[in-house]
Formats: C-alpha cells, sequence, structure tokens
C-alpha cells in the first residue's frame, strides 16, 4: 500500500488515540499546530478552486478535521483539569490574547465564537442545504439541456457522458456538503460546551482539590481555557470560510483570488468615484490626513487600471481584424463550409415552439427516443439529427434532408390536432383537408373543440409532435441504407469484434472488404430488414464469402439465415400469411432472361414483357390494397431479387420474400397468382 494511501489511516488511529491515550503536552502542542496547518491548506485550497467539484472531497475531509479537532479538545481538556498545562502553544495563545487581563481576553474570545458559530457556520450552513436543493432541482434541465446538445451535434456521445457524470457529481457533493455543514455547526457548539466546562470545573478543581484562591484559580485556568479555544476555533473558522467558499462558488474559468481582483477592479473609472467620495469625508470633522491617502491611492489606481484598457481596446481591434483576415483566406474555413451533416430536420419560423423547451417544446426529446428506438429496430447507430430554422421555408413547412438532399416535407399547424380518416369521410367534421405525411393518408387538421367529436366518429387524432416525429421515423427507416457508410461499418464490425473476433477475422479483410459488407447490410436496410442480429449475418458471410463477394448474392443467403426474424416481422406472432405467388410460367421466364456478368447478374427482361408483368402485379396489388392488406409477393429464392429490382421503380414499398425466407411452420394462404399470357 502506497504511503499516501496508509497516511489517511494513520491519521484515523492518532485521533483514536487522542481520545482514549493521554498525550504529553509537547506532543499536544504538535498536534495542535498541525491542525492550524491542515486548515489552512484547505482554505487556501478552497480559494484556489475554481469550482465546486475541484474540491469534492472537502464533505469527508470536514468530518476527519472535525474529529480530529474534537479530539484536541478532549487531550488538551483532560491536561487542563488533570496537569493544569495543555502544551507551550495553548498557554502561549492563553498568555497574548488575554495580557494580564483575564475578563478581556474572555470577551474576545467570546466574539470569536459568535463570528464562528452566528456568521460563517450558520451561513455555510444554509448556502449548503439551498444549494443541495436547487442542484438536485435542476437536475432534469441539465440532463434535457444535454439531450439537447447532443440532438443539434454541437457535442458528441462521450462528451454528453462526461456532462451527465459531472452532473450526477454535483448532486452527491452538494448532497454530501448539506450533511457535511452540520458537523462544522455542531463542532462550534461543541466548542462552546467544552470552554464552560473547561471554566467551571477548572474553578472547582483548582478552589478545592489544588487550593487556589479565586483569582488564581481564575487566571490559571481562564488563560488555559482561551489559548485552548483559540486553537480550536482558529482551525474551525478556517474550514468553516473554507466551506462557505466552496458552496457559493460559481463556476468560473479562474481561482477566486483571480476572480476577486478582475471583476471588482473591472470598471477602473469606479475607482475614480470612490477616490473622489473618500476625499470628501476628509473635509468633514473625519482628520483629512487619513483620508487623502487612501483617496490618492484609489485614484492612481484607477488611472494605472486604466491606461492599459485603452491600449489594449485598439490591439483588440487589430488583432480582429488580422483574425478574420486569416479566417477568411485560411483553408480550413472554407472545408467547414463544405461539410455536410447526414440527416437534417429544417423548418419555418412559425414551427419553433415545437423545438423550443421554454415554450413546451419535445422534439429534441422525441428524436433521442426515435434514435434509441432504431437502433433496436434496425440494429445501427442513427447519427445525430441536426435540428435548425430556416427562414426561407414557408412558416408552417418543415423537410427532412439526408445527406443534403431532401427527402421529405410537409406542414404543420400546431394549434390543430390532425384527424386520419377511418375510411370513410365524415362531411360534417370542420376541418382543413390535407394528407398524413408519413404514409400520406387523407387527413383533416382540426381545432381542439371537435377533437372529441372526431374521436368518437372513428378518427385517429394525433398532435403536431407525434405527426413529425412518426414522419422522421418512417423517412429514417426508409433511408437507413443511406446511412449506413463504410465509416459506421467499421463501428458495427468494431463493436461485433468485441464479442465474436474469431467470427470477424473470418470474414473481413479476407475475403470481404469493409466496403463488400457494407453492401451486404445496406441491401438488407433498403428491404427494412433488421441487421441487428449481426452474428448471423457474419456466420453467413463466412460461409458464402468465399464463394462470392457479389452483394447481391450474399444478401440473398442472409436473407435466408434470418428466416426466424423475417417470419416475425411479417406474421406478427400469426402462424398463417395472405401473399401473392408468382406462376411458374412468370419464374422461368425471368430466370431465362437473367444476365450473368462479370459485374454481377441482373435482369435483361424485353419492354412488353416488363409491361405485361408490372400490369398483372399492380391488379393483385390493389386488390390487396382495397382489403387494407399489406401486398406481399413469394415466389422462389432463384429469381426473387430480380422480382424485387423489377417492381422497385415501381412498387417501391412491395415487399417480396422467398420460400427460403420463411419459416416451415407457416402456412401461406394464396391471395393471388402473377401470371401473364
Amino acid at each position: 500500500m502506497k504511503l499516501k494511501d496508509l497516511s489517511v489511516l494513520l491519521f484515523v488511529i492518532i485521533i483514536i488515540v487522542m481520545l482514549i491515550i493521554p498525550l504529553p503536552g509537547w506532543l499536544l502542542s504538535f498536534l495542535i499546530l498541525l491542525n492550524i496547518t491542515l486548515s489552512l491548506i484547505v482554505i487556501l485550497v478552497a480559494m484556489n478552486a475554481s469550482e465546486a467539484l475541484d474540491f469534492s472531497i472537502l464533505p469527508s475531509l470536514l468530518l476527519l478535521l472535525t474529529l480530529f479537532r474534537l479530539g484536541l479538545n478532549v487531550s488538551t481538556t483532560r491536561s487542563i483539569l488533570s496537569e493544569q498545562t495543555a502544551g507551550n502553544v495553548v498557554e502561549t495563545f492563553g498568555s497574548f490574547v488575554i495580557g494580564g487581563n483575564p475578563l478581556v481576553g474572555f470577551v474576545v474570545f467570546v466574539i470569536l465564537i459568535i463570528i464562528q458559530f452566528l456568521v460563517i457556520t450558520k451561513g455555510s450552513e444554509r448556502v449548503s442545504e439551498v444549494g443541495a436543493r436547487f442542484t438536485l432541482d435542476a437536475m432534469p434541465g441539465k440532463q434535457m439541456s444535454i439531450d439537447a446538445d447532443l440532438n443539434a451535434g454541437l457535442i458528441n456521445e462521450q462528451q454528453a457522458k462526461e456532462r451527465r457524470k459531472k452532473i450526477e457529481r454535483e448532486a452527491d457533493f452538494y448532497g454530501a456538503m448539506d450533511g457535511a455543514s452540520k458537523f462544522v455547526k455542531g463542532d462550534a457548539i461543541a466548542g462552546i460546551l467544552i470552554v464552560i466546562i473547561n471554566i467551571v470545573f477548572g474553578l472547582i478543581i483548582g478552589m478545592m482539590q489544588y487550593n487556589m484562591a479565586f483569582g488564581e484559580a481564575i487566571a490559571t485556568y481562564m488563560r488555559l481555557t482561551v489559548g485552548d479555544g483559540l486553537v480550536s476555533q482558529i482551525p474551525a473558522l478556517l474550514v468553516s470560510t473554507a466551506t462557505g467558499i466552496i458552496v457559493t462558488r460559481a463556476a468560473s474559468d479562474d481561482n477566486l483570488s483571480s476572480d476577486v481582483t478582475n471583476q471588482l477592479l473591472q470598471y477602473p473609472k469606479l475607482l475614480y468615484v470612490s477616490g473622489v467620495s473618500i476625499f470628501l469625508f476628509g473635509l468633514t470633522p473625519i482628520n483629512f490626513w487619513l483620508t487623502t491617502p487612501i483617496a490618492i491611492l484609489l485614484i492612481a489606481g484607477g488611472y494605472l487600471l486604466d491606461r492599459p484598457n485603452q491600449s489594449e481596446l485598439v490591439d483588440q481591434a487589430v488583432e480582429d481584424e488580422e483574425e478574420t483576415s486569416k479566417q477568411m483566406k485560411s483553408q480550413e474555413n472554407v472545408v467547414d463550409l463544405i461539410s455536410m451533416d447526414p440527416i437534417e430536420f429544417e423548418f419555418g419560423y412559425a414551427l419553433i415552439p415545437l423545438v423550443d423547451a421554454s415554450q413546451g417544446g419535445d422534439l429534441m426529446d422525441r428524436i433521442v427516443m426515435i434514435r434509441r428506438q432504431l437502433a433496436i429496430e434496425l440494429g445501427i447507430v442513427i447519427p445525430v439529427v441536426r435540428i435548425r430554422d430556416n427562414i426561407q421555408l414557408p412558416p408552417n413547412a418543415y423537410q427532412l434532408k439526408v445527406k443534403g438532399n431532401e427527402v421529405a416535407h410537409g406542414e404543420l399547424m400546431l394549434d390543430h390536432y390532425l384527424a386520419m380518416t377511418p375510411g370513410f369521410d365524415d362531411n360534417e367534421l370542420d376541418g382543413i383537408d390535407t394528407n398524413e405525411p408519413a404514409f400520406g393518408l387523407p387527413a383533416k387538421w382540426i381545432a381542439e373543440e371537435v377533437k372529441d367529436d372526431a374521436e368518437l366518429s372513428g378518427y385517429t387524432v394525433v398532435d403536431p409532435p407525434s405527426v413529425v416525429s412518426t414522419h422522421i421515423t418512417e423517412i429514417i427507416k426508409r433511408y437507413a441504407h443511406a446511412l449506413l457508410g463504410r465509416q459506421e461499418t467499421k463501428q458495427l464490425i468494431d463493436h461485433l469484434k468485441e464479442s465474436y473476433p474469431i467470427l470477424v477475422e473470418e470474414v473481413t479483410p479476407e475475403p470481404l472488404s469493409i466496403g463488400d459488407v457494407q453492401k451486404v447490410l445496406a441491401k438488407l436496410l433498403r428491404e427494412q430488414v433488421s441487421v441487428r442480429n449481426l452474428p448471423v449475418i457474419f456466420e453467413t458471410l463466412a460461409d458464402f464469402g468465399k464463394m462470392t463477394n457479389d452483394p447481391e448474392l450474399l444478401g440473398e443467403y442472409a436473407r435466408q439465415a434470418l428466416a426466424a426474424q423475417i417470419t416475425k416481422q411479417y406474421t406478427n406472432g400469426s402462424k398463417s400469411l395472405r401473399v401473392i405467388t408468382v406462376s411458374g410460367k412468370v419464374e422461368q421466364l425471368i430466370a431465362d432472361h437473367v444476365q450473368q456478368t462479370e459485374h454481377g447478374n441482373y435482369l435483361a427482361l424485353d419492354p412488353d414483357s416488363q409491361q405485361r408483368l408490372i400490369k398483372a402485379v399492380t391488379g393483385k396489388i390493389e386488390r390487396l390494397s382495397l382489403q387494407e392488406e399489406t401486398p406481399i409477393i413469394l415466389c422462389s429464392p432463384t429469381i426473387r431479387m430480380y422480382i424485387k429490382q423489377l417492381l422497385e421503380r415501381f412498387f417501391p414499398h412491395t415487399v417480396v420474400l422467398s420460400y427460403n425466407e420463411l419459416e416451415s411452420d407457416i402456412d401461406i394462404q394464396s391471395a393471388g397468382v402473377v401470371d401473364i399470357e
């Protein structure tokens, strides 16, 4: 164990020894000087701390120093009452303060006790209590502020963690200080009681056991008591002052000395006013020769402080101009201009209350939850959504951008609710016709007064923040594949490597590069297949990556390996699934027109056959849509990706599955067959 670790243990052992074993005078004097030294160090450290957490050990240190002083009080009281001495330090302090008059010395000591108990200790206790209360009350707001900065991209995840940890430490510190200040108060009360005990019982012992006269007993025990009280209360006063400094310390980049001098003297011209005022006091019966030097000192100090400020203003203006010129010419300034955010949410000025927390806006908190939800659903880390206002947009409009390109937009009416139609229009419901932005469903903006009527009529009624949150969620899901680049893929691989190092080594960098893996994962995300089960995907890539590096084929193999996940995704726990099947004739037609090249395989179907196939699929999809069912096309594994490629331009949201992507216990119910003549 290191020496500095043993020091605290030895300190506690010394306290226990002082409470039990009588100590010689020379050792008491040494420990008293040690107590004064420690208290002086504490107050100097407190003055040098730039914020409270720089001296976070103070609550525990207060307890140890308080116990140390009480142990000293016990030892000195034992020596005073039994031996009529308590070491050279106590006698020296007592003789110096009393100065031949015990009553005057005692009065001085009582004043010191009053200052310690009623002013310093009482104030520190109150400030600690209020500081703890306000710190705990402010915690939710600080947490929300951190989340808002994280959403806005002003800080990263690591900085957010550090800020949250600092908030927790502040709450713990001020809570501990609230309790520790009670020890300081108790120490002051104990000091008063010990003084009374020393004087009363000292008189009794001196007069009854040592046959002293009353005056001799008063002189002896008053001197020792006052000395003992001073050597105890002076360190206590220093520690109490240090406590008050720490709990009243506002966050700053400098220590107390720098802040006091910088802020107290930040307006030199006010020293002129103070100097003139003091000089005018000298014209009254107050001594002129006492006020004049002070006035001259203030005016001279104001002049000396004000003169550098004038030159600094000129120098600062020149520096600012030079710095601006450098920034305009520097390459870094140009680089900053071309940086692009992965996801941006821009809105008109009328939608500011949606984001402003002071006006009740909670969109930033919702986006935090959206990112967490999508991380669970999709298996990737969604980038921070940059939120900003755009005066070029209409007041109630907003738009979403992915990598600088607008991918969605919409309009909100903050004082209305969005009522989505239950399948029929209620002409009696007053509202503004519109379309729900996420899914394009017919809807109406309705006033709050008719909200209950709309719900009774079967409408689904949601508030504007929920509307835009749903829209953002669906857009991010739709473009998740575009948000997953090589850098993000590398992060996923590194995370997987922590648990499956051998599996990762078998896949990358050989036989597949990070770019190959990224293309496979993007292909899965493009069709709304979660990549959270990354170990299963990598097992598949390890098996088939040595045979081919075609991301399309590897994606198909990965889909088949995720059959349980895909089945659950589209059956929602049911054991049956209604699908549109593909006839053998169509499957054969597609298989015959697959062209194989060294860059991959693609479907080369003649325009006439394409037109007939699209027409056949359109009829089946429309029929299912009228029945409010999600259209799912089921085909053989060999042609699944080609059918998806063909239909993606016309029916981007239509699900295409293969037989190998469904578990064997699922009951397949045909809702139609795609066939061409």
